[in-house]
């Protein structure tokens, strides 16, 4: 049981050579990158893209059983590509009556089984107090499509999920968060920049790219190695569907970003105060970095002390914890 443990953890951490991981979650450990990696001086780029309008202000929302009868597992199609996402609802093993729920995205080019895999993150956020969702975005895992790479079509998806977590009985609609996962925070902060009117409480972005220099470790196409192929850094087209950075200031809800010390990628992260600072200066309503006080800037060159490496072992619980304190607010 240990060996199959370690090599499911290891497949999930196996890394995609570029920015981000092919499934981008906390298994077995952050990655440091060795000491001699730095991201080059970021290239010049064109002017901050708009961000362009969904794709419909409300995505209709089809949801039925697994052709297969698996319990607790739904089809829900994406308004934007008509591609059926395989989506999967995680209860509490113990709790009734409605609860709040947690939209999980994964990251790099990762899928919904991500999070079932063991240590089986969503049981355990689930175990915590809540209703967890989990889903394939198009082109990966069950679901039908084609990879968007985090752009428009994809968080489209998953604005569609969203709606159908708020129509489950077991959810109180009034209080779901979404959580994200390295690159997920792309495609979670475009869907709620997007789609302002959203049944979402907060986003909670653990260790996500701020924008395509770090996304692809310094426009370095050539690492993807045929497992993602990124736009030259200079396709502003390509590229506004896909910058956090862009979308964060953007998004009407608390935001919370978690950072430990050494970023489970990039060869620092200084990434973090990028989105933090970006959020605040586009008037989020609340937004916090860690434990720190709640909507203040920082300082790039003079970042404040992230969280202990160790506690990125601790990483459900520190969501779960932020998740039962936004829900309150």
């Amino acid at each position: 049981m240990t060996r199959l443990f370690i090599t499911l953890t290891i497949l999930i951490c196996s890394t995609a050579g570029c920015g981000v991981l092919i499934g981008d979650v906390p298994c077995c450990g952050p990655i440091t990158p060795p000491p001699s990696l730095a991201l080059p001086p970021r290239p010049t780029l064109p002017a901050k893209p708009s961000i362009a309008p969904p794709a419909a202000t409300a995505p209709k929302v089809i949801a039925s059983p697994q052709a297969a009868g698996a319990a607790n597992t739904h089809w829900v199609t994406n308004p934007t590509s008509g591609a059926r996402l395989y989506t999967q609802v995680v209860l509490p093993k113990s709790a009734s009556g409605k609860l709040p729920a947690l939209v999980l995205v994964p990251g790099g080019i990762g899928w919904g089984g991500i999070f079932l895999d063991p240590p089986n993150r969503a049981q355990q956020l689930a175990d915590a107090g809540f209703v967890v969702v989990v889903f394939d975005p198009d082109g990966r895992g069950k679901s039908a499509g084609k990879d968007d790479f985090g752009g428009f079509v994809q968080q489209d998806g998953l604005a569609a999920v969203v709606r159908f977590a708020a129509t489950l009985p077991s959810v109180d609609a009034s209080k779901i968060g979404v959580v994200t996962y390295s690159y997920g925070i792309t495609m979670g902060s475009g869907a709620l920049a997007r789609y302002p009117d959203l049944p979402v409480k907060f986003l909670s972005d653990w260790e996500g790219p701020a924008d395509r220099n770090y996304t692809t470790s310094g426009c370095n196409l050539g690492a993807g190695k045929g497992k993602i192929h990124w736009q030259p850094c200079t396709d502003n087209a390509f590229w506004s569907e896909r910058e956090a950075v862009h979308f964060i200031g953007k998004v009407r809800v608390p935001y919370q970003r978690i950072q430990s010390e050494k970023d489970h990628v990039q060869p620092n992260n200084a990434h973090a105060i990028d989105l933090i600072n970006a959020a605040i200066k586009g008037g989020a309503p609340w937004t916090r970095l860690n434990d720190y006080p709640p909507n203040q800037t920082y300082d790039p060159k003079s970042p404040p002390q992230m969280l202990p490496e160790q506690q990125d072992r601790q990483l459900d619980q520190r969501v779960a914890k932020y998740a039962h304190e936004l829900f309150g607010k």
